[in-house]
């Protein structure tokens, strides 16, 4: 089995379980509703209580990305986003006081150069990388790269995956795993779903790693019920929609609130 590492989430993770509660890791893709007011939203929230931040990279074709998070993508790409500002927005989410990890598809990844990508991650203070449509077993440059610059590599789990699957995706990741807890593609949504806890228990009987539950999460009192029972509680739909819309301060300001709701949220749950 692996243990939460001295790097990447490592800390912040180990930090969190210390306060006998589960971490805030909070989503926004780099570009929208602009690039300079995304760079400001990543501040925005570690400085209302995130404590991981997941800088997205917009996608033209993403494969599980709801329609908040597709339309705000789709804005970001035709406003002209590109790589390096995923950087530029890991730097800016570091300096909010949260620890940054990049969530991007993997012929992004693929068009820079693993190796020059991991590095410029490193150099930009970004503690590893989410990779939703990457599997180990075709990863070996990223975990070589990852290795080298002491990056988290996360893989994904979900309900379909049969014991095997868990065990060698768990056996290949380093900081956390991802469970996404809902079969289909994400978003917010009313209630959380019966198959989380149990994905949890299952991941959990292959792994002391810490494991995020992404699966729609919207508001205080769900973060506060999925962190009963999760390390880390995942949130990106709602948080994009406050951007939605709205003119960039009063954006701005409502994901701050959100955020704050959140964060109290994630204390409430054990």
């Amino acid at each position: 089995m692996s243990a939460t590492t001295a790097t990447g989430t490592g800390p912040v993770l180990a930090a969190c379980r210390e306060e006998g509660r589960a971490a805030l890791v909070a989503y926004l893709p780099v570009g929208y509703p602009d690039v300079p007011t995304s760079l400001r939203a990543m501040a925005v929230l570690g400085e209302n209580g995130a404590d991981i931040v997941e800088v997205g990279m917009p996608y033209s074709d993403p494969v599980m990305d709801g329609p908040v998070i597709q339309r705000a993508a789709t804005e970001a790409l035709a406003k002209g986003v590109t790589v390096d500002d995923v950087f530029a927005a890991v730097a800016a989410a570091s300096e909010g006081g949260a620890t940054p990890v990049v969530m991007t598809y993997w012929n992004l990844v693929l068009r820079r150069g693993v190796a020059r990508y991991a590095a410029d991650l490193a150099a930009a203070g970004g503690a590893g990388m989410i990779t939703p449509d990457l599997v180990p077993e075709e990863a070996g440059e990223w975990i070589a790269a990852s290795d080298e610059h002491g990056l988290d590599r996360v893989f994904l789990v979900a309900p379909s995956s049969t014991p095997e699957r868990l065990a060698t995706v768990t056996a290949a990741s380093r900081g956390f795993v991802y469970a996404t807890a809902v079969m289909g593609v994400t978003g917010a949504r009313g209630a959380v779903g019966a198959e989380a806890p149990a994905l949890v228990e299952r991941v959990r009987a292959v792994t002391d790693l810490p494991v995020g539950v992404g699966l729609g999460v919207s508001d205080r009192a769900q973060a506060a019920q999925v962190a009963g029972f999760a390390d880390a509680v995942i949130v990106g739909s709602a948080l994009v929609a406050q951007l939605l819309d709205r003119e960039p301060e009063e954006g701005l300001a409502a994901l701050g609130a959100l955020t704050r709701e959140l964060a109290a949220g994630v204390r409430e749950g054990r």
